[in-house]
C-alpha cells in the first residue's frame, strides 16, 4: 500500500475496486446517458404555496395532486424524491408538491385560508415522513396514502395508487 504524503487528503483514484473511482465513473456515465436527470434532481420538489391553485392546475392537466409530507434531513424522503417523484415529474408531468413537517412556511388550504405546512399536516393527522397523499376534486383523497419507504416494492405501490387516483378523478 502506498503511503500518503502529508498534504494528500484523499487516496488516489487508481485501482479497479476503488469505491471513489467507481462513484465518479457512475456519476459521469449517468450524466452522459441521462443529461436531464441531473437538472431534475437538483431542482427538487416545489414547496406548496397554495394547495387550491396547485390542485386546480393538476386537475386541469387531468392528474391528481400528489402531496409529499417530508421532513428535513430524512434519508427516506430523499429516496422517494430522487428515485420516484422527480423522475415521474420529469417524464409524466406528475403534479407534486412537498409540505414539510415542523415547517412554519405558509401555504393556502383548498378553501384559500392561510396555514403553515406543519398545521396542514397536523390537520391531516400525518406523523410519519415520507407520506404521499393523492388529492382529487374538492381536496378529497382519492387513493390510499403511501406511508414510509421500502425500496423493494415502492414503485409498484406508487404506480397502483397513481392509477387509482387517476381513474377516480376522471370519473
Amino acid at each position: 500500500m502506498k503511503r500518503r504524503s502529508a498534504g494528500q487528503l484523499h487516496p488516489p483514484l487508481r485501482g479497479p475496486f476503488n469505491p471513489q473511482r467507481r462513484q465518479a465513473v457512475l456519476a459521469l456515465v449517468s450524466g452522459l446517458l441521462l443529461p436531464g436527470a441531473a437538472a431534475v434532481a437538483a431542482a427538487g420538489l416545489p414547496a406548496s404555496r397554495s394547495l387550491a391553485d396547485e390542485l386546480r392546475m393538476a386537475l386541469a392537466a387531468g392528474k391528481p395532486l400528489v402531496v409529499m409530507a417530508s421532513l428535513d434531513g430524512c434519508p427516506y424522503c430523499q429516496s422517494v424524491r430522487q428515485s420516484h417523484l422527480l423522475p415521474l415529474r420529469a417524464s409524466d408531468g406528475l403534479a407534486v408538491v412537498q409540505i414539510n413537517l415542523s415547517s412554519r412556511q405558509p401555504t393556502r388550504n383548498f378553501d384559500g385560508s392561510a396555514v403553515t405546512h406543519d398545521e396542514r399536516l397536523r390537520a391531516w393527522s400525518i406523523r410519519l415522513a415520507p407520506t404521499l397523499l393523492f388529492i382529487g376534486r374538492d381536496g378529497v383523497e382519492v387513493a390510499e396514502r403511501l406511508q414510509g419507504y421500502s425500496a423493494d416494492f415502492y414503485s409498484a405501490y406508487l404506480a397502483e395508487r397513481l392509477a387509482l387516483a387517476q381513474k377516480r378523478i376522471r370519473g
